[in-house]
């Protein structure tokens, strides 16, 4: 992430924080956020946010792509 695209992630998840709901869709670990995002004091802020609240679906398993093909 560069900054402007850090401080858009923040300023979205801070605006729908405890006001509606957000839906993340992540190939990405949440232990690899910090690394991603670039700065620690924004990752953190952010994962606090929805980290803290969220209901995580993690999906195991082969590809269904892997499957039609």
């Amino acid at each position: 992430f560069d900054n402007q695209s850090r401080e858009a992630l923040l300023d979205i998840v801070d605006q729908r924080h405890n006001q509606g709901s957000i839906i993340l869709s992540s190939q990405i670990p949440v232990s690899a956020y910090h690394d991603i995002i670039g700065n620690c004091t924004i990752a953190d802020a952010v994962l606090d946010r929805i980290v803290n609240s969220s209901h995580r679906i993690e999906l195991t398993g082969e590809s269904m792509r892997k499957a039609n093909f």
